[in-house]
């Protein structure tokens, strides 16, 4: 597929001289911070070596003081209290955290938690969950990563005298529920200095806030925060301020092992082959997000939050078994309904000529509706949203491109639908099953009005041009110290020209992969790969030059650890 390289500014190069002699570092890594708004050696400082201490005070959060002097009044009152949340990954670590981090204080007599079932009560607070939590004699919900949009089911449960704390992270509508405590930075009436926390990071700025209303010790807080890592990984949050900081020291926590690991997370890790080197958010992205999603995906999402809370290697490789089992059936059903949402598009004309995806299918499952729109959104790039049937209603997972905000573009069409929410490049639907052709049409007419030409082409954002003679082990140990890598802070992606390969060195593996050597005139060689690339095969075996983007990676194997590129695109001069 084209791609469109977008070229980052070049920082100030002065400002870049001065600060490398300060620091003593690679000119070009000190023009990486800087494109990243690192400019200072304080700033620099605090990039590489984030500090617990700098997190923000709790209770700048709007309703945080509310929130801890009703949770405090259950802990001395000896009131039960429910721990509820989402299936995912954010929610069941959110559920984790602070079960965890509670259970101690309260006792198990008097704390439990609950996690909906996506199938028969759907998202977030249901009415199911509070009529458990008021027949089995709870007096107060701690609500993790939802309830910000949940006006109707906030005000039943008061009706039943049930009290709820919501601790979300998703923009609130118009109208926030009636509970005791609204716990979201994105309020327009928040003034919390970082708005992007994942649900766990909220939950977590509660029991933070607990600890020093009470003068708790926070090293058993912090030992939770493996948990915050994983769950801000997953949720493809923004690893920038605050999340940067407790994303550090989740990893440091998950790869230190002097101390016992979590037995959930080994388990996990054990079963995703992961036990060569250190985790990074890549290996919890693609390592454990998907086992301990496909619980909630396909069955309960207890059986992750168990799984994570189990206390022996044994307990923990037995639960993490049946959720890595759970994975391998996610991963058929999602194989299956790819196929077909793609051969639907293939075989229809105007489908394929759309500036939309819509599809819809009566027997998809639901479970993995949301993972067939990117495969989707991949091949065919652009607005994509994918609906199946459930309880009587066309329900469905929406994605978009870079630059297209899917969100409103489904505001556009509200009149149609039951329900919605998201941002900007992901949202959910309901509507009645007798609406889906409607929503079709109207929605392909919002994006034909909006999209661009050039939202139609993937973007590939380049940092810097670099010469391959620079490519170093010293220059990857600079690079391996800005990380943790992700949104907001994306590992480096060099530019290279007038390359070429070392003749014979090129081959095809895997069907679609690009193996090869690449050379620059007054430069040695460096191996490369890129995944998804072997359509330039015939061309680069021609002798011609030409230009490449890239991050620079290590290839291991047989225990011999070399330098390599990952290509993310050939350009041809």
């Amino acid at each position: 597929m084209l791609k469109r390289w977008i070229r980052k500014p070049a920082p100030d190069p002065q400002h870049v001289r001065d600060l490398a002699a300060a620091l003593r570092v690679n000119e070009a890594v000190i023009a990486l911070l800087c494109q990243r708004g690192i400019c200072t050696f304080d700033e620099a400082k605090a990039y590489f070596r984030p500090a617990v201490d700098t997190l923000h005070d709790p209770l700048l959060m709007r309703d945080m003081d509310r929130a801890v002097q009703r949770l405090t009044e259950a802990l001395f009152q000896e009131e039960k209290v429910l721990v509820y949340g989402d299936y995912d990954v954010d929610g069941t670590t959110s559920v984790a955290l602070v079960y965890s981090y509670l259970r101690p204080l309260f006792g198990p007599a008097r704390i439990d938690y609950y996690i909906p079932d996506r199938y028969t009560e759907g998202y977030g607070i249901s009415t199911q969950g509070i009529d458990w939590a008021a027949d089995n004699g709870f007096k107060l919900i701690v609500a993790l990563d939802c309830g910000v949009k949940s006006v109707d089911k906030v005000a039943y449960a008061n009706e039943r005298g049930v009290d709820f704390i919501i601790c979300d992270h998703h923009l609130p509508g118009a109208e926030l529920p009636a509970a005791v405590a609204v716990l979201d930075p994105k309020r327009a009436d928040c003034a919390y200095p970082f708005k992007e926390l994942s649900g766990c990071g909220v939950g977590f700025k509660l029991m933070q806030a607990l600890c020093q209303a009470q003068g708790f010790d926070e090293a058993p807080l912090h030992e939770l925060m493996d948990l915050l890592a994983v769950s801000i990984a997953a949720d493809i949050v923004p690893i920038t301020g605050e999340n940067r900081t407790l994303v550090y020291h989740g990893l440091k926590r998950l790869n230190d092992r002097t101390r016992s690991p979590r037995a959930g997370f080994d388990a996990l890790r054990q079963l995703a082959g992961l036990r060569e080197g250190p985790l990074t958010v890549s290996s919890l992205v693609f390592g454990f997000a998907p086992r301990i999603n496909a619980a909630g995906r396909l069955g309960d999402a207890k059986r992750a939050v168990s799984m994570l809370l189990a206390e022996s290697a044994e307990e923990a490789l037995a639960k993490a078994n049946v959720v890595d089992k759970t994975n391998t059936e996610r991963r058929g059903f999602d194989t299956r309904i790819t196929e077909e949402a793609l051969q639907m598009l293939e075989a229809d004309q105007m489908l394929r000529n759309a500036r939309a995806t819509v599809l819809f299918k009566q027997d998809w499952h639901k479970g993995v509706i949301g993972i067939v729109a990117s495969r989707c959104l991949d091949k065919y790039y652009r607005p994509t949203v994918i609906l199946t049937e459930s309880n009587g209603k066309a329900t469905g997972s929406a994605r978009s491109v870079v630059g297209f905000d899917v969100h409103q573009a489904i505001v556009e069409c509200a009149d149609l639908l039951d329900q919605y929410g998201g941002h900007m490049y992901a949202a959910g639907l309901t509507m009645p099953l007798e609406n889906v052709k409607a929503f079709r049409e109207r929605f392909e007419q919002v994006v034909a009005a909006r999209l661009t030409d050039e939202q139609t082409i993937p973007p590939v954002e380049i940092d810097l041009p670099l010469r391959l003679e620079d490519i170093s082990w010293s220059f990857y140990n600079l690079l391996h110290q800005m990380e943790p890598f992700g949104p907001g802070n994306t590992n480096p992606v060099f530019e290279s020209t007038d390359v070429r390969i070392v003749p014979g060195s090129a081959k095809v593996v895997g069907n679609s992969h690009l193996k090869l050597t690449l050379t620059q005139e007054g430069s040695g060689n460096v191996e490369a790969i890129g995944f998804g690339l072997a359509d330039h095969y015939d061309r680069i075996t021609r002798g011609q030059h030409f230009s490449v983007c890239y991050t620079v990676d290590v290839n291991e194997y047989r225990g011999q650890k070399t330098l390599q590129l990952r290509l993310k695109d050939i350009g041809w001069n």
